[in-house]
């Protein structure tokens, strides 16, 4: 167990910047005009945001340029009304940087946390999540996942525990390649995970007719991973123009693309999009606010992206 923490010097300053922060960012905020819209976790009835962070680039580089560049991606998040953020303790050192930014004052009550184990054993997986509550500051976690499956029979138990002692709202799972996808599929045969997380995108799209109404008949909500596919999606496009077709779902950019491509199945919960620009984060978050593409335009996008 850990005592709550005082303010320390370093996060009243934190909280002084935010405000400078943010009017930098005033244009973007300015053009949401609305929060992200949301969708609900079905077996509770609460309701996320359907755009999120996925937090490892921008974790990984607080050793290198300190804390402020994930504060401010943090910031803008919240700001146009998104909470979720994924995380994936690797990095003793960056998860107590990352700690300090999301146990901010400025923060309070407004982030839906998730983390996960990824050790083998379960002595290591729960040591895992131990250091994460003294890391980020918390005794609950909103959302503890087993990442990639790993050890899947050994930290099962685990969570199941964890979630009925409160020390986490909700229990998942996660997968990010087609080869753990009949692993995930025997799991959910005999086990109901609140939260799965996959990967999806205009690019990878084998878990549109296998994964994603599997978790909808079961009643599971859904996170999504690798939007863009690690960066190689803009690498694949580089250079190319859009489409003239996508303007008729306000789409102005190969982000959008693929990010309104998602949001047009209902079965997604909520978008991890990854990203250490506070700008793009913005971009991401407005992308919600507009029209999805029909059933017709989300098959010319497949063609038109599986000729590229």
């Amino acid at each position: 167990m850990f005592e709550p923490t005082k303010t320390t010097r370093r996060e009243l300053v934190m909280g002084a910047a935010a405000t400078a922060a943010m009017a930098a960012l005033a244009p973007w905020r300015a053009l949401a005009q609305a929060a992200i819209p949301q969708r609900r976790i079905p077996g509770t009835g609460e309701a996320l945001p359907v755009i999120g962070l996925g937090s490892s680039k921008v974790v990984q580089e607080i050793a290198e340029k300190g804390t402020e560049p994930v504060a401010q991606v943090i910031r803008t998040l919240v700001a146009n009304g998104g909470k979720l953020i994924d995380t994936w303790p690797r990095n003793a050192a960056n998860d107590q940087g990352f700690g300090s930014v999301v146990s901010a004052p400025e923060f309070a009550g407004k982030l839906f946390l998730t983390t996960k184990i990824d050790q083998v054993g379960k002595d290591a997986g729960i040591a895992q999540f131990k250091a994460t509550q003294e890391s980020y500051r918390r005794q609950t976690l909103d959302l503890v996942q087993i990442f990639s499956l790993t050890d899947l029979e050994v930290h099962w138990p685990t969570l199941k525990d964890l979630k009925q002692r409160g020390a986490a709202r909700y229990i998942g799972v996660t997968v990010a390649e087609v080869g753990l996808y009949d692993k995930l599929e025997a799991f959910l045969k005999r086990e109901k995970p609140d939260f799965v997380q996959m990967n999806y995108s205009i690019t990878e799209r084998t878990s549109e007719n296998r994964l994603l109404p599997l978790a909808a008949d079961h009643g599971l909500a859904v996170l999504i991973n690798r939007p863009f596919m690690n960066g190689t999606y803009f690498s694949k496009l580089e250079g190319k123009p859009l489409p003239d077709w996508a303007a008729s779902f306000e789409c102005t950019s190969w982000a959008q693309f693929s990010l309104k491509y998602i949001l047009a199945n209902q079965a997604v919960t909520c978008v991890l999009t990854e990203t250490t620009d506070p700008k793009h984060m913005a971009e991401n978050a407005l992308t919600a606010l507009g029209p999805v593409p029909s059933k017709a335009a989300r098959k010319k996008m497949r063609a038109f992206i599986d000729a590229v």
